[in-house]
């Protein structure tokens, strides 16, 4: 029974993966369990097993996209101290996210919005949830660094938080439209410049650390691509 459950949940995983790609590139309602069984040549029954209908196929994807969101943008965040630095690091985390995202389509959920906003019902109900629940994280860090001292007593922590994330949102945009591979360079600049001109003198302190020490990982990473580059010229691998 156990190797049994095993299987069905590999294989529901398996589902949801391809589901993810296809989603991200042609909506949800690309999403088909027809379309799937074929893709993934398996059949219909069997796949419909595992979700029963279109739309417990698109909320079980919706629910995958929201899962790794979580293990790659809160989770690698959830130990950093909070206030700026915890809102400094989940911005970075979620631009990273969106960057170095496998997902063809760039963002799942700035795409799941777009094709939803309009469409009643649970599927949009539920990427409202949860989009949602991102901007009040945001807007809880925010808050909490205007308590600490690091956000200015008279800044508008609600236009802040609407201006942080049109940074990012934007990026996904001229990304994915005009191809610009720059656009999350710009919007990580953006994000911190945007936080220095709400920023005490305590906050302006901790933007320039973090700053410094983002500067010190990508040429530490840079160095070691280089190094792994030499090694594998040296080596006679290069084609």
């Amino acid at each position: 029974m156990k190797a049994r459950t095993e299987r069905g949940e590999s294989s529901r995983q398996m589902i949801l993966k391809r589901a993810l790609d296809v989603a991200s590139c042609e909506g949800l309602e690309g999403l088909t369990i027809g379309r799937l069984a074929q893709e993934l040549d398996m059949s219909k029954s069997g796949l419909f097993a595992h979700f029963g209908s279109k739309e417990a196929l698109q909320l079980a994807t919706v629910e995958a996209a929201a899962r790794k969101f979580e293990q790659e943008v809160l989770g690698p965040v959830a130990d950093t101290e909070p206030g700026l630095r915890r809102l400094v690091a989940g911005l970075d985390a979620w631009i990273s996210h969106i960057e170095e995202s496998d997902y063809p389509g760039g963002c799942f959920f700035a795409a799941a919005a777009a094709e939803f906003d309009d469409r009643p019902g649970l599927v949009r109900d539920r990427i409202a949830k949860l989009s949602g629940t991102w901007l009040e994280w945001i807007e809880k860090e925010a808050h909490l660094s205007k308590r600490l001292g690091q956000i200015k007593p008279d800044a508008d922590t609600k236009q802040l938080v609407f201006e942080l994330h049109a940074f990012v949102q934007e990026a996904n945009w001229t990304r994915q439209l005009l191809g610009k591979k720059e656009a999350f360079g710009r919007s990580r600049l953006a994000v911190r410049e945007r936080l220095a001109r709400s920023a005490t003198a305590e906050g302006s302190r901790i933007i320039t650390a973090l700053k410094r020490r983002a500067a010190m990982k990508k040429h530490a990473r840079r160095s070691m691509n280089l190094i792994q580059r030499g090694s594998v010229e040296r080596g006679g691998v290069r084609r």
